[in-house]
């Protein structure tokens, strides 16, 4: 790579962390830290009974032992693992707007990330495409996070399609802390078959009881409503399967329409029912909103 790549990649990336930085300092961090501190306690040592004491906190096998009654005493788990898994599969190269939805996706995953190392939490990355293209094990710090970022942003993936479930059970084992995993991805399955959208709802399902598994689904406007512009050439940059649509007849753009929404319907549905969260985000539009609304209803069911 020449200097004056190396100098573009920086500036990005460095653009991403000055953006995504302040919106973290002036609007996330409190609200990251009151929905994700805290979701579980860890074990520090036993003491003995004082009145007052929660009874179900006894630990039988130390009363029984030593025939005084002992408690556990246990510590709110202070360090979280954050788990990114984005979607660097060809059809995330697309955007209708200045954004593309990869752009879009490290945008997302810059905020996270900023959000977790402000709480001293780790943050670990998975780049996916119809194969598992790069592991980053989580840590902590500035440093890392750029690379994190850089990552996303700039690397070439060799594969072009997708697999989610792969990915999924991938991070189930190399992950084994339990973590919080936001699946960045804009969901266009390769060959999404009864059967494999069948297995896909099983893997999410697994992944979400393993771990607290959050989906972020990355869309854009002109993949769900065509312009009325004639004979348009349309290919699938997954596959590379092309095929011809006359946008002129309001007929096929309805349909077109139809299609796209009923997919996005039977997405949501899986992912509803394996229990998982859903952000829905659009290229070329603010995401804040969305997050707020996300912690949010997260802090109301936790409460």
């Amino acid at each position: 790579m020449n200097a004056n790549a190396t100098r573009e990649i920086l500036k990005k990336v460095r653009q991403i962390e000055i953006r995504t930085n302040r919106l973290v300092t002036e609007t996330l961090a409190g609200q990251y830290h009151s929905v994700f501190k805290g979701r579980g306690m860890d074990f520090e040592e036993v003491r003995e009974y004082v009145p007052g004491d929660e009874v179900r906190s006894i630990d039988w096998n130390v009363t029984a032992r030593t025939g005084r009654a002992f408690v556990k005493k246990f510590t709110e788990e202070r360090e979280l693992t954050i788990l990114l898994l984005v979607d660097l599969s060809a059809s995330g190269n697309f955007g209708s707007t200045s954004q593309s939805k990869r752009e879009l996706a490290a945008e997302l995953a810059s905020v996270l990330a900023f959000s977790a190392i402000r709480n001293n939490d780790k943050v670990g990355l998975i780049l996916f495409t119809d194969q598992v293209e790069q592991f980053i094990p989580p840590k902590k710090g500035r440093q890392h996070v750029l690379r994190v970022i850089r990552e996303i942003l700039f690397y070439k993936p060799a594969h072009r399609g997708t697999d989610i479930i792969r990915t999924l059970d991938f991070a189930n084992k190399v992950i084994q802390k339990r973590a919080i995993a936001f699946l960045i991805s804009d969901f266009q399955v390769s060959h999404p078959t009864p059967r494999i959208m069948n297995n896909l709802r099983v893997a999410l399902r697994l992944t979400n009881r393993r771990h607290d598994l959050v989906a972020l689904t990355i869309n854009d406007s002109r993949e769900r409503q065509l312009p009325p512009i004639g004979l348009l050439t349309l290919e699938d940059s997954e596959t590379g399967e092309q095929f011809e649509v006359d946008t002129g007849k309001p007929a096929i753009r309805d349909a077109f329409a139809r299609q796209t929404e009923n997919q996005r319907n039977a997405l949501n549905q899986i992912l509803r029912s394996a229990g998982v969260d859903i952000m829905e985000l659009n290229t070329g539009e603010s995401y804040i909103g969305t997050l707020m609304q996300f912690f949010n209803t997260r802090e109301r069911r936790r409460a």
